[in-house]
C-alpha cells in the first residue's frame, strides 16, 4: 500500500510543486513552451476540476507490477484525492490522510512550496520551472492526435527516480491526457487521465475531513505546535 501512495504522490509532486530554480527561456524548446503555456492558461481558468486516472507501473521487463485507479477533486488551493486504501483531503491549510486499512488519520500542515510535500492543486499544469522540455513528435492514437513533449529534471536530477517524462497533450482539447515516467531502473509509470470535468459545483465541506468518529489513538497530529 505504501508503494501505491508513493507512486501516486510522485505524479502529484511532479506536476504540482513550484520549484525555486528555473531553466532560462533560451534553453527551452519554443514549440513545446507554446503548447505547455496554452494548456496551463486554459486549465488555470477552471474554477474546479474533477478527474479520474489510471496508473500502470511496469518493471524493466515490461511486466505489470502495479495498477490503480484514483479520483481527484480540486478547487483553488483545496483538494481531495482518493486512491486505493487512502483518502487525502486538504482545505488549503491542513492535510488529512486517512489510511482506511489501519483506520488511522494523519494530520499535517499544508506546505505548498515544500518539495517533499503534497500539492496537487495544479496537477494539470506544467511550467518550465525545474524541467527542461523538448518537443518530440505528433502522434495519432485511436481517434485523437497528441503532442508528445519530453521533460528532463534540472533540479537535483541525480536524486530523481526517473530520467525522462513523456507528456501527451491532446491536440484538440489542449489537455494533458497521459504522463509516462521513464524510470532509471528501466521501468515505467504511466498515468492516463480517464476523465476530466471542469467547473462542477464543489462545496467547501468536501475539502475538510471529519475526525469525530475516530478515537484519540487513531489520530496522529503532526502539525506544528501539536
Amino acid at each position: 500500500m505504501r508503494k501505491q501512495i508513493t507512486a501516486t504522490l510522485s505524479l502529484l509532486l511532479l506536476l504540482s510543486t513550484y520549484l525555486f530554480a528555473q531553466t532560462t527561456a533560451a534553453e527551452q524548446d519554443p514549440k513545446a513552451k507554446t503548447i505547455l503555456d496554452e494548456v496551463s492558461k486554459i486549465t488555470k481558468a477552471y474554477k474546479t476540476i474533477t478527474a479520474e486516472y489510471e496508473l500502470v507501473s511496469l518493471n524493466k521487463e515490461k511486466k505489470p507490477i502495479n495498477k490503480e485507479v484514483g479520483k481527484i477533486q480540486v478547487k483553488g488551493n483545496k483538494f481531495k484525492l482518493e486512491i486505493p486504501g487512502n483518502t487525502i483531503v486538504c482545505d488549503g491549510k491542513t492535510v488529512w490522510t486517512h489510511n482506511k486499512d489501519a483506520q488511522e488519520v494523519t494530520i499535517k500542515n499544508f506546505e505548498p512550496n515544500n518539495e517533499e510535500g503534497l500539492n496537487p492543486t495544479n496537477i494539470f499544469t506544467m511550467y518550465e520551472k525545474g524541467y527542461k522540455y523538448k518537443y518530440d513528435k505528433e502522434e495519432k492514437i485511436g481517434a485523437a492526435t497528441y503532442h508528445i513533449i519530453d521533460l528532463y529534471p534540472t533540479i537535483k536530477p541525480e536524486k530523481k527516480k526517473f530520467h525522462t517524462i513523456k507528456l501527451y497533450v491532446d491536440k484538440t482539447k489542449k489537455q494533458v491526457h497521459e504522463i509516462k515516467m521513464l524510470m532509471k531502473d528501466g521501468g515505467t509509470q504511466t498515468y492516463e487521465i480517464k476523465s476530466m470535468t471542469p467547473n462542477t459545483e464543489l462545496a467547501d465541506a468536501i475539502f475538510v475531513f471529519d475526525t469525530k468518529s475516530f478515537k484519540a489513538d487513531q489520530i496522529v497530529d503532526e502539525r506544528d505546535g501539536k
